[in-house]
C-alpha cells in the first residue's frame, strides 16, 4: 500500500503521523511511504532520517495527497487537506467530529473511508490510541494549570504545593479515568491537594488502593462536584463520553462563585469541552478569562511536546496502521471489531452511532458495510 504523511497544519501542531521507526517497519512489510518534506522538523526528525528508514519525501501536501492510499495524521484534517481527500482514500487519524460538523460535512463529501483514533477499542473496553495522548494531556494539564495560577498570568498567585506555613493549592480533577490519573499523579507530586472526582465506585476503589491517604475521591454527584469545584485553585475537565460531545458539568452561573483567579484547564475540548464557558484555544493564545476565572483549553495539548507524544501515539497506532496496509481497511476490520469500532465514516456515511446522533445524522451500521 502506498501510504503518506502530511505535515500537521493546526495551529502549533508539530506531532507527525509515522516516526521513523514506524516508517522501517511499514517498509520492511512491504509498504511505500510517502513524507511531506519537513513533516518530522517539529520532533527532530528531519527528511534525512526518514529517507534512511526508505520513506520517500515529496514536496508538498498535494503531492503526499495525490500519491497516498492510505493518509496517516495526527489531528483532524482542515479544510484544505479535506477538499484533497477522495473517493477510496483511507484516513487514519484522530478525528473527534461530534462538535465538528464542518469537518464531518467534508469528509462526507470527499467519499473517503475515516477511520478515528480515538473510537477504536481494546478487549478491556479502553481506548488504546486515545490512552497515551491522554496520559499526555493529564500530565501537561497540571503543568499549564500551575502556570496559569501564577499572578502575571491572570490567576491567583498560587504555589501549587505551597511551602511550609502554607497550605498547597487545592486541585479538583473531574473523571478518574486516564486523564484524570494522570493529573492526579502529577498534581500529588507537586503537593498539591487533590480531589478526584467519579460517577464510577470501582474506579475510585482503585484510586483509593494506589494512592490511599495522599488523594480524595469523591462520587461526582451534581453537590459534590459544585462544592469541590467553588473551592478549587485548579480545576481539570477530564470526561470523556467515547465518540460523543462532552457533557456540560460546570455552569456559567456558577463561575461567578468560584474563587476569583482560580484556573480551568478543559482536556475534553477536543469534545467540546465539559465547562459551558469553554471553547477551543490554541497555544498561541491559551488562555482567556470569563468571571474571573482564567479558562485554559488548547485542543492540542500534547502538540506542545510533540517528540513526547509523537513517539508515544506511534507505539500505539503503529500495529492498526500495518493491520491496514496489510490487509485493506475492510478486511482489517473484518478480522478486528476494535479496529471496526474506529470506522466513522465511509463514502459519505456516519458509521459510529454517537457521531451520527450528535450531528443530526443517518447513522450506518459498520457489520453492514462488512457484511
Amino acid at each position: 500500500m502506498r501510504i503518506g504523511v502530511p505535515t500537521e497544519i493546526k495551529n502549533h501542531e508539530y506531532r507527525v503521523g509515522l516516526t521513523p521507526p514506524s516508517v522501517r517497519e511499514l517498509v520492511a512489510a512491504g509498504h511505500e511511504v510517502f513524507i511531506q518534506s519537513g513533516a518530522g522538523n517539529g520532533i527532530g526528525c528531519p527528511d534525512a532520517e526518514y529517507q534512511a528508514m526508505g520513506a520517500k519525501i515529496l514536496a508538498d501536501a498535494k503531492a503526499v495527497f495525490e500519491q497516498a492510499e492510505m493518509i496517516v495524521k495526527v489531528k483532524e484534517p482542515q479544510p484544505s487537506e479535506t477538499a484533497m481527500l477522495k473517493k477510496g482514500q483511507l484516513l487514519f487519524t484522530y478525528l473527534h467530529l461530534a462538535p465538528d460538523p464542518v469537518q464531518a460535512e467534508g469528509l462526507m463529501k470527499s467519499g473517503c473511508t475515516a477511520i478515528a483514533y480515538e473510537t477504536i477499542t481494546d478487549s478491556r473496553g479502553g481506548l488504546p490510541l486515545l490512552a497515551p495522548m491522554s496520559e499526555v494531556a493529564g500530565r501537561m494539564a497540571i503543568q499549564v494549570g500551575a502556570v496559569a495560577l501564577q499572578k502575571a498570568h491572570g490567576g491567583r498567585g498560587v504555589l501549587l504545593g505551597g511551602v511550609p506555613g502554607v497550605a498547597p493549592a487545592k486541585v479538583v480533577v473531574i473523571g478518574g479515568g486516564v486523564v484524570g490519573t494522570h493529573a492526579a499523579r502529577m498534581a500529588m507530586g507537586l503537593g498539591a491537594e487533590v480531589v478526584v472526582l467519579d460517577r464510577s465506585l470501582p474506579r475510585l476503589r482503585q484510586l483509593d488502593e494506589v494512592f490511599g491517604g495522599r488523594l480524595v475521591t469523591a462520587y461526582a454527584n451534581l453537590d459534590n462536584t459544585e462544592a469541590a469545584v467553588l473551592s478549587a485553585d485548579l480545576v481539570i475537565g477530564a470526561v470523556l463520553v467515547p465518540g460523543a460531545a462532552a457533557p456540560k458539568l460546570i455552569r456559567r452561573e456558577q463561575l461567578s462563585r468560584m474563587k476569583p483567579g482560580s484556573v480551568i484547564v478543559d482536556v475534553a475540548i477536543d469534545q467540546g469541552g465539559c465547562f459551558e464557558t469553554s471553547h477551543a484555544t490554541t497555544h498561541a493564545e491559551p488562555t482567556y478569562e470569563v468571571d474571573g476565572v482564567v479558562h485554559y483549553c488548547v485542543a492540542n495539548m500534547p502538540g506542545a511536546v510533540p517528540r513526547t507524544s509523537a513517539f508515544a501515539l506511534n507505539n500505539a497506532t503503529l500495529p492498526f496502521t500495518l493491520a491496514l496496509a496489510n490487509k485493506g481497511w475492510r478486511a482489517a476490520c473484518a478480522a478486528d471489531p476494535h479496529l471496526a469500532a474506529g470506522l466513522n465514516v465511509h463514502e459519505g456515511q456516519i458509521t459510529y452511532e454517537a457521531v451520527a446522533r450528535e450531528l443530526g445524522k443517518p447513522f450506518v451500521d459498520t457489520k453492514q458495510l462488512l457484511a
